[in-house]
């Protein structure tokens, strides 16, 4: 456990373009903690965790990401409206107006780093606008030594200026927030967004382009964890399909919880030092891991409090992104460090509104590249402006909105090391049973548990299995504390002809969706989709 105390010594950012500043260097959390209630940027909750409004954006803004293009970049980043190109000139431009704004004022600086793996370390430095902003620096980034701090020199910059808001005619932004990542300078511009998310998710997307690019690793949006055995098992999911919550497994250390490496050494590393929990709907009964770690030196955003302090889970007025972050020593049963060998079973999560897909079914190599390109989930009515009924959500690798590089890129780098490593890769459907949302209800988080902890210990291995109709997925007939009936989702339908025609729709988004992707994926991957 690192030392939290203060360190006297401060640093200049001068070199930086950033004149005149009181640098606050390195505070301990508690500090930091303290100096947000000061300046009336939060208030401590019942749990001693301090309690923040992110401001105007409650969530990421992907349209207002770019990537500069310039020679490192320009023929290797999958341009789009994921990976939206930024002029050099323009970056300096606005990069020296964000310094000149930062001039003069407190700043928070911190010096930290990337991957649980020396090998694939990268220090970064961040300077932050906000006390809170540098408090959740301190909780995802791993925290360097006293003795690493001395020569620290930093591989990445973080630049984040919440209060500065761009001028578009003049800037090439979209509007006033931007997050900008420059590759040839190694800097992570970001500013208008409170959000915090913003800070992590930068560095995820440098990774992103970096490990594959420069290192032969895998960056995956993935949570893992590693059993009794040395067994480590990851997690792939978009947010609300449980990534986070089944990967706090009792029976099992936690590795980390979003943000991973898979090495050519057959090893899987955490990039991060902390977690990022959605807690909507949170109870200590259904998620005691996360619950418990909602303590001193942990961040809620953007969640309602009563005039006590005591925080209303279920109250999404502010928004449906309600969020804590905590440094991952906040949870007990964690993996130290936070690495794991020898990968045995991988879980593609999804959310399925339309309850269509089988609570767990077993993949082929190509149905696993084939999901993994996908990366779907379903938005569910009422989480959305407009949405009324189920609407299919699909992200490249359970992570579009951070992939610099093709998808298929990413995918043929899987296929290849799951078969490598002979790895069981299962879908999860975390969604709806018995009908779509509105009628059916959502799968009972204890039959998820016993699906994957019998996946987990081999006792799928030798059921029997039947095939999916329209979808071609192997589906388990027995699991052992699942009832039966729950295994095949159109046997949990009362109209089995509806359910034929929902299945059918959905496949219809399914291949909708990979049609930008077939001519870029090979026969195997296409023998992967839906067969109806």
């Amino acid at each position: 456990m690192v030392d939290n105390t203060q360190i006297t010594k401060t640093i200049s950012l001068e070199d930086y373009g950033i004149k005149n500043a009181t640098v606050h260097y390195q505070l301990s959390p508690q500090e930091l903690h303290d100096e947000t209630i000061k300046l009336g940027q939060g208030v401590e909750s019942s749990f001693g965790a301090l309690a923040v409004n992110t401001g105007e954006f409650t969530g990421r803004s992907p349209k207002d990401r770019f990537i500069v293009k310039d020679e490192v970049t320009k023929d290797k980043v999958w341009w789009g409206d994921i990976n939206i190109p930024f002029d050099p000139e323009k970056f300096d431009r606005l990069y020296d107006k964000v310094v000149a704004y930062l001039g003069g004022k407190e700043v928070y600086a911190r010096d930290a780093y990337a991957c649980a793996d020396d090998k694939y370390r990268l220090n970064i430095r961040v300077v932050n606008e906000y006390p809170w902003s540098n408090l959740f620096a301190f909780n995802m980034f791993l925290r360097a030594e006293d003795e690493e701090l001395e020569n620290f020199k930093e591989d990445w910059l973080i630049i984040n200026a919440p209060g500065f808001k761009a001028d578009p005619s003049v800037d090439g932004t979209r509007q006033e927030n931007f997050a900008i990542l420059n590759f040839s300078k190694k800097i992570a511009l970001i500013g208008g967004t409170g959000y915090t998310g913003e800070i992590k998710k930068g560095i995820f997307s440098a990774l992103n382009f970096i490990l594959p690019v420069y290192k032969n690793t895998l960056p995956m949006h993935c949570s893992a964890n590693v059993g009794e055995e040395g067994d480590t098992a990851i997690f792939f999911g978009l947010s609300g399909t449980g990534k986070t919550t089944l990967s706090a497994d009792p029976e099992r250390k936690l590795i980390g919880d979003d943000e991973h490496g898979w090495t050519e050494e057959n090893t899987i590393f955490n990039f991060e030092g902390g977690c990022y929990a959605k807690v909507i709907n949170l109870s200590e009964e259904n998620e005691p891991d996360i619950y418990r770690a909602i303590k001193p030196g942990a961040i809620l955003e953007n969640i309602v409090l009563d005039e006590n302090g005591n925080v209303d889970f279920e109250n999404t007025s502010i928004t449906q992104n309600t969020r804590v972050s905590y440094p991952i020593h906040h949870i007990n049963n964690i993996q130290e460090p936070s690495s794991g060998k020898n990968p045995k079973n991988i879980f593609f999560l999804t959310a399925d509104a339309f309850g269509v897909l089988p609570p767990i079914s077993k993949l082929t190599p190509g149905q696993a590249a084939y999901h993994f390109i996908s990366g779907y989930t379903a938005k569910v009515a009422g989480t959305e402006a407009g949405v009324d009924e189920p609407v299919p959500s699909f992200s490249a690798c359970f992570g579009a909105p951070f992939m610099p590089l093709h998808p298929t890129e990413y995918a043929e780098m899987l296929s290849k090391k799951m078969k490598a490593a002979n790895v069981n890769v299962w879908l999860v459907n975390t969604g709806w049973t018995g009908g779509p949302y509105g009628v059916g209800s959502r799968m009972k988080l204890k039959y998820t548990r016993e699906m994957i902890s019998s996946a987990l210990e081999g006792k799928l291995e030798d059921v029997e299995y039947e095939t999916h109709d329209i979808f071609g997925l192997q589906m388990p007939k027995t699991c052992e504390g699942v009832p039966s009936e729950v295994l095949n989702p159109k046997n949990t339908w009362a109209d089995k002809d509806a359910y034929d025609r929902k299945a059918k729709e959905l496949s219809n988004f399914f291949r909708k969706n990979f049609s930008k992707f077939e001519e870029y994926a090979n026969e195997e991957i296409m023998n992967g989709a839906p067969v109806e």
